[in-house]
């Protein structure tokens, strides 16, 4: 069977092939905005199984990896900031705070129908953090496009006090080890 991400994002590549499997990469057209009362947990994880169905007609015989992350401290969600204000903003208000990152993910399989899908935790810390050590880290790393305006895989790591999970590449976007056991689940050979 194929194997297909349905992201363009740049992270989840870059972890998809430390698996090294061939797969294609598709583009998921989804909407991306929480639903009314909808748990950032459960955001996370529609948005993983919608982005794996949005590519689903254009592969009847794949494994179609989806995955979303949502970070919030509380209710307040943090998305991809976009921009350099919005990024420095977005760190002000994490600043000696601890924020939940939800990292979901699916794999379809197009040939049977099945869907699995999981969210994995991490508990970011972060120092208390300047105004100047803010600007500078934006400046120099530009995280914004990634949730949360921290990239842990880079420069970001020296923002943090601590982290907590069960899987390091979950808060980069893709989180192998559960990845890994879903796709043996479906017949795929690891390693």
């Amino acid at each position: 069977m194929k194997l297909v991400l349905a992201s363009t994002s740049a992270y989840r590549k870059m972890l998809l092939e430390r698996l090294q499997h061939p797969f294609d990469i598709a583009r998921p057209e989804t909407d991306e905005t929480p639903l009314p009362g909808e748990t950032p947990p459960a955001t996370a994880e529609r948005l993983a199984v919608d982005k794996a169905r949005a590519v689903a007609a254009a592969f009847p015989d794949a494994l179609i990896i989806g995955s979303d992350q949502v970070a919030h401290l509380g209710n307040e969600i943090f998305g991809k900031p976009g921009t350099e204000a919005r990024a420095i903003a977005q760190l002000q208000r994490m600043r000696g705070q601890t924020v939940a990152f939800h990292t979901a993910l699916a794999v379809l399989n197009t040939r049977s129908g099945r869907v699995q899908c999981d969210s994995v935790p991490t508990l970011v810390r972060f120092r208390h953090l300047s105004d100047d050590e803010i600007r500078r880290y934006v400046e120099k790393e530009r995280p914004l496009d990634c949730a949360g305006s921290a990239k842990s895989e880079g420069l970001g790591i020296s923002l943090l006090e601590a982290l907590s999970g069960d899987d390091p590449t979950a808060l980069i976007g893709l989180p192998l080890i559960a990845l890994s056991r879903m796709l043996r689940a479906e017949g795929l050979q690891l390693p």
